[in-house]
């Protein structure tokens, strides 16, 4: 896993690929940070409006770090040698994934920066940063991107075609946040175990409480539960590869 893990890494400081991602990424969250707090007509100390658009532009963002795992493997004729290696298909599923979240965790890290100008010059009347909701927001985000590339590294094993990944996984991303969105249309009594339900499968719906400071060990267990299934499902279609 490790000689993956490193391998990946490497990679993404060889080619255009992590440069692309880290800094478009913070370019963006920096442009939406300053407009949305100390630039906003009203400046503000509120950063709810910073992390619900950040959380948009991980949804197209992320499939740039993941449409390359598995996609690119078999694009480049190297997928044999893997397939060969004596690497577990679980250290190989692994090691992209932990390779493709550290940089966005490096992306998080980065960005945390921009919140050192909103402490430092808290706009004049308003209250100082809610750090709890700060934190629970930086939680939500990490344990949602975790999910983002789980998705986002099993759409990578079914084509080798980098683009086709990227757009697939972003349409996935998009769908859940679509189906999420009509839960809240569905206000009639009678629609309440249809809503009960979307709301259960959503990665969306679970982001709330994170959002008000809350820690919800329900939403951890099931962003872990959903992003271990995912893997699990790459790794069983790399193995089926394997063994064909």
């Amino acid at each position: 896993m490790l000689a993956i893990y490193k391998k990946e890494m490497r990679s993404y400081f060889t080619t255009a690929t992590g440069y692309i991602f880290l800094a478009i990424a913070l370019i963006i969250s920096s442009f939406v940070f300053s407009v949305s707090t100390i630039l906003a007509s009203t400046p503000t100390s509120d950063t709810s409006s910073y992390f619900s658009i950040i959380l948009f532009v991980m949804i197209v963002f992320l499939p740039i770090l993941t449409m390359r795992s598995f996609s690119e493997e078999k694009r480049t004729k190297t997928e044999q040698l893997l397939l060969t290696s004596p690497n577990s298909i679980f250290s190989l599923v692994m090691g992209k994934f932990l390779s493709a979240f550290t940089m966005y965790i490096i992306y998080i890290a980065l960005s945390l920066l921009n919140f050192i100008t909103l402490f430092v010059f808290t706009p004049e009347g308003t209250t100082p940063p809610n750090v709890a909701m700060i934190i629970g927001n930086f939680t939500a985000l990490i344990l949602l991107g975790m999910c983002f590339i789980a998705i986002g590294i099993f759409v990578s094993t079914l084509t080798e075609n980098m683009f086709a990944s990227a757009v697939i996984t972003v349409g996935i991303l998009l769908g859940l946040l679509v189906i999420n969105g009509t839960s809240t249309l569905l206000n009639a009594d009678s629609l309440y175990l249809f809503r009960y339900v979307i709301d259960w499968f959503s990665p969306f719906a679970r982001f709330d409480a994170f959002v008000y400071g809350y820690f919800d060990i329900g939403a951890l267990i099931y962003y872990l539960s959903v992003t271990g299934i995912f893997l699990f499902l790459s790794e069983r279609v790399f193995q089926a590869r394997r063994l064909s």
